[in-house]
């Protein structure tokens, strides 16, 4: 299973942006995430097509199962 840390962001037109980190270090640090979260949005590091990143949205893990399925 493969797992990712996908942070959210709102932009200048209230539209929800996302950066994902694979293999996310667990459990996760909830106060040193917010520190960067909050960083990412004061610095103006990241833009999006609709604005620049304004406040954080929430922060979630995503585990995602793939299975192969054989054809004959």
């Amino acid at each position: 299973m493969a797992k990712t840390l996908e942070l959210q962001f709102l932009n200048t037109e209230g539209k929800t942006v996302k950066i994902n980190i694979d293999s996310p270090i667990e459990p996760v640090d909830t106060a040193a995430l917010n520190t960067v979260m909050d960083t990412i949005v004061s610095t103006n590091i990241f833009f999006s097509t609709g604005g620049d990143f304004v406040s954080k949205k929430g922060a979630r893990i995503v585990e995602r199962n793939v299975e192969d399925v054989v054809l004959s």
